[in-house]
């Protein structure tokens, strides 16, 4: 959900030049209007709007697929129309969803005999799939609880401080404590000693992130289980691993099979995956996948019976597309096991490509790992005349969105700036963006020095996000100014 705000009164209009042909007055901008309009005018209106987005394809900051191949757009396309949900009416699409889910757990090496289903399912996201394991995860937990006579009024969670903010929301939205470990300067992934430090007999579990969403590194799944089984023993407990593989699920088996993190370690109870990252799929899906029935309560599954079968649902939502469905099965018999290899091997290249042009520059410093999600996360080797917010803020005059941005505690003094590597950015790309960055650099160190020492001259003590304000504000109109005095004709 997106917060909206209203605009000021001199702005309650939209204008189009081209709709004004069709339309002569202005359309209300946050009433209905009262009249229709044609439909000519209604996408150019829009059409004209959407231009000034970003562009999806050199949106460097986003995990997310924006590109698929044509065949796969037209399926999706032929089934947007589908809900979901319509089991009785869409049973294909159903067997479509079970056929991923089967193949996802497989992947992630689930514990099944032949022709045993897994238990899983697709979900809108990973943020969809993380809220809906954490529910198992936090049911089990006070089913034991209650039965052995014990309080079951606060659970806890441990993870790492660098975890996405949908493990914040579920802590919020159902009620579960969040322990986190603190990272520290060039350790940027949660510590596993320190994690089981933390473990006490209120841990529903331990998450464990396959893919940072800050550095990209994967963090030691392997260690945690070891160090956990050990706990376990000690205290008669049975704390269980959550494995967010919201990045790296897609990666990790192809680019890096001897690796153990999934469900190969006994304690790693359900994986989530995005299949809207790595797993090659427009914006809209999500999986999460459990080790066995045992590890997902009864009492949290719904059944609907269609077609003389019982079909069991766990789901947050009711009503979703099933274009997303469809497209996740057509990806994975499309490239299969070699197909996927192939499209890693090739994001890990590009990623090896744009980290040495960078280390070239002598300007940066590598912050992430070559090993995990192909992705490059860097700072400034020196900041004190320009950060790393005013590089991303003048690379994006070229068409680059690159963000720039703080570890959490107790590393939030260091700065990077991120660029991920998905399926459509190229060794082309990939050489440009680091002659752009060269341009960058070159025109800021052109450019009078920051101006937080201005700033700081002031008696109002200013808080890290209004100093940021006011330097990108500054900023600005400073290039403003000068692209003004370079047009002008003396």
């Amino acid at each position: 959900m997106v917060l909206s705000k209203t605009a000021s009164e001199s702005d309650v209009s939209i204008h189009s030049t081209f709709a004004s042909r069709y339309v002569r007055n202005s359309l209300p901008r946050f009433e209905m209007p009262e009249s229709s309009i044609p439909k000519e005018a209604a996408y150019q209106i829009i059409n004209d709007e959407l231009m000034l987005d970003g562009n999806p394809r050199l949106n460097l900051a986003s995990f997310v697929t924006t590109w698929m191949e044509p065949e796969c757009d037209k399926l999706m396309m032929e089934s947007i129309n589908k809900n979901y949900v319509d089991m009785d009416e869409y049973p294909v699409t159903t067997e479509l969803q079970n056929r991923c889910v089967n193949m996802i757990a497989r992947l992630f090496n689930a514990p099944l005999g032949d022709g045993e289903a897994a238990v899983g399912v697709g979900t809108v996201g990973s943020s969809e799939a993380i809220m809906l394991a954490g529910l198992a995860f936090k049911r089990q937990w006070q089913n034991k609880r209650k039965a052995q006579g014990l309080p079951y009024d606060k659970p806890n969670i441990v993870t790492g401080a660098n975890v996405q903010v949908c493990w914040e929301k579920f802590a919020r939205y159902f009620e579960v404590e969040l322990k986190e470990v603190h990272l520290r300067e060039d350790y940027y992934v949660m510590d596993p000693e320190k994690a089981v430090e933390m473990v006490d007999e209120n841990t529903i579990c331990v998450a464990a992130i396959l893919g940072s969403t800050l550095t990209g590194e994967f963090e030691d799944v392997k260690l945690l289980n070891d160090l956990l089984v050990e706990k376990n023993k000690q205290t008669g407990w049975d704390t269980p691993i959550h494995v967010d593989a919201a990045s790296g699920g897609f990666i990790a088996p192809f680019l890096y099979p001897e690796l153990e993190w999934d469900f190969r370690l006994p304690l790693v109870k359900s994986i989530n995956v995005s299949g809207h990252k790595y797993g090659l799929v427009y914006a809209g899906i999500g999986w999460v996948v459990w080790r066995t029935k045992t590890d997902l309560p009864d009492e949290l599954i719904f059944h609907i019976n269609y077609l003389g079968a019982d079909q069991p649902t766990f789901t947050l939502n009711f009503s979703k597309g099933s274009s997303q469905v469809i497209a996740q099965y057509y990806q994975l018999i499309r490239l299969g096991f070699e197909g996927y290899r192939n499209v890693m091997d090739n994001c890990r290249e590009n990623m090896m490509v744009l980290r040495q042009g960078l280390e070239k520059t002598g300007r940066f410093k590598i912050v992430s790992k070559e090993n995990g999600v192909p992705l490059v996360a860097f700072s400034l080797k020196d900041s004190s005349r320009h950060n790393e917010f005013e590089v991303a803020e003048t690379l994006r005059r070229f068409g680059w969105i690159v963000p720039a941005y703080t570890m959490p505690a107790d590393a939030q003094h260091v700065t990077v700036l991120r660029v991920v590597i998905r399926e459509d950015f190229s060794r082309t790309l990939a050489e440009r963006l680091v002659a752009d960055f060269e341009k960058v650099l070159h025109e800021l160190d052109t450019l009078p020095a920051r101006i937080h020492a201005k700033m700081a001259n002031g008696n109002v003590k200013k808080t890290p996000e209004e100093m940021q304000r006011e330097v990108t504000s500054y900023w600005k109109k400073l290039l403003e100014t000068k692209k003004t005095s370079k047009n002008t004709i003396c």
